[in-house]
């Protein structure tokens, strides 16, 4: 008893800014709809300060903080996503394999059309997830598959049983990755509670355990593949990056920046010996640091691709680069540099050119990332990571599609580097969801003022931090209190 009174006497703050946290957390799992953009953006708002804080208070008490993180995701268990589609889809592909049919082949929409229901609840499904969803083929890898076909064994055949497994398997994706991102920062000699600006952050909490995205799958997979590589494991680091693409496909954007990493590290510097013995002990180790480097590339190639065998068809292939492609020509939404582009578009042609620049601007991003990649330094995992966090970050401002729960990766890299502006952008990304606001309207465009406010506050703490801020040393960097 006095153990517990002084713990309440001592944490009476946090814990009161927890209650806080907990109803409003209650309020919009339970009690919103998306278009209801007033109380919606009230109420990111408040988590968001209060988060703040939270982390502020606690930073010296991870284990309250990750108690309290993981108390925050078990109060959407009962919740159907109220800001995304997405789930409908997924739980049709788990059904839909569970059945013995390839989802890869075939849309939602060719069987609604016939009057075919081969999965169960197959009409509420189609309509859960919309005409546009259902039209396409899925897009979603192996492992992100298996995921749907787990989630959908949990007893029961509701579609909130399934929510509910999709659930439990994102939120212990949450807990691997503060396992992994914990020890990575130690081991960076990094403040451990950096970890809690992304674990506890209303963002990751809402977009994946709330509307289940499985971008945290993804980055926990990353997270423990990056640990392992600092570990000298790089064998299996490589497997484990293949899984965290086998989810999505947006690591694959990082393969190349993996050169140095390997070539530079084993260039062994020898101070006391002639020139002609340091030369051949460097040529040595560049030949063992290019022989780990194409068996870290090989090793992630064949496991992605035997992940995919068990689907693997002509019609598969052709089905899934269709898909693929359709986020570069075809959909828009949350751009930046795209929207500038397009208007010059209309200006000078008078119709939308998003045909031809989504040709273009994956060129630019793939000479981009080899730039990154062959000229910049990527030896330490600060180095690295912070590469990651640029490449990444300059792909999505030239997208042509920028959902929020994208900017989790990285929010999630930026705690291992000096850059704040990943979580500015998960506190600004809320104003995306404005443009629900014309769903029930003739006109159901974006508003664009609205998304230059959000790229004014995210490109004005970018262009602060990465060209007018002084760099401080790594010494103070890693000192530092986000």
């Amino acid at each position: 008893m006095l153990l517990s009174s002084t713990f309440f006497k001592l944490n009476r703050t946090p814990l009161l800014l927890t209650v806080l946290c907990v109803l409003f957390y209650i309020t919009f799992a339970y009690h919103l709809i998306r278009t209801d953009y007033t109380k919606l953006i009230m109420l990111y708002v408040a988590l968001f300060f209060l988060f703040y804080k939270l982390v502020q208070i606690l930073k010296h008490n991870l284990s309250l903080l990750t108690w309290i993180a993981f108390g925050f995701r078990t109060i959407f268990i009962l919740a159907i996503p109220n800001l995304s589609q997405d789930f409908y889809r997924f739980i049709w592909d788990g059904r839909m394999i569970l059945e013995g049919i390839n989802p890869y082949l075939y849309t939602v929409e060719s069987f609604i059309n016939k009057g075919e229901f081969p999965v169960a609840q197959a009409q509420e499904l189609y309509v859960g997830m919309g005409a546009l969803n259902a039209s396409h083929f899925t897009n979603y890898p192996p492992i992100n598959q298996l995921c749907f076909v787990i989630a959908n064994l949990f007893p029961g055949k509701s579609i909130l049983n399934a929510v509910i497994g999709l659930r439990l398997i994102i939120i212990a994706a949450d807990f691997g990755t503060l396992y992994f991102g914990k020890k990575l920062l130690n081991k960076l000699h990094i403040p451990a509670h950096n970890i809690f600006w992304c674990i506890l952050n209303p963002f990751i909490i809402i977009e994946l355990t709330g509307n289940l995205h499985f971008e945290g799958v993804m980055i926990f997979f990353l997270i423990w593949s990056l640990y392992l590589l600092y570990a000298g494991k790089w064998q299996w680091a490589a497997i484990v990056l293949a899984l965290s693409i086998s989810v999505k496909l947006i690591p694959l954007i990082f393969l190349p920046l993996f050169f140095k990493w390997f070539m530079k590290r084993n260039v062994i510097s020898i101070e006391r010996s002639d020139e002609k013995s340091r030369d051949d002990k460097k040529r040595g180790s560049v030949y063992a640091g290019l022989t780990k480097l194409i068996g870290f590339y090989i090793i992630t190639a064949i496991t992605t691709l035997l992940l995919f065998v068990p689907f693997y068809s002509l019609e598969f292939i052709n089905n899934y680069a269709q898909t693929v492609g359709l986020w570069f020509q075809n959909f828009e939404f949350n751009a930046s540099i795209y929207y500038v582009a397009r208007e010059i578009g209309y200006l000078f042609r008078g119709y939308n050119e998003i045909a031809i620049i989504g040709k273009i601007t994956p060129i630019i991003v793939v000479l981009f990332v080899l730039t990154m990649a062959f000229f910049r330094k990527n030896k330490t995992p600060v180095e690295l990571i912070t590469t990651m966090l640029l490449v990444l970050s300059f792909y999505y401002f030239t997208a042509t599609t920028v959902h929020p729960w994208y900017v989790a990766t990285l929010l999630m890299l930026s705690i291992f580097t000096k850059y704040k502006f990943p979580l500015v952008w998960s506190f600004v990304i809320i104003l995306s969801y404005l443009s629900y606001i014309n769903l029930n309207k003739a006109d159901k465009s974006e508003n664009l003022w609205v998304i230059g406010l959000e790229y004014l506050i995210v490109y004005g703490v970018f262009i602060w931090e990465t060209l007018l801020k002084k760099n401080g040393s790594q010494t103070n960097f890693k000192r530092s209190i986000l």
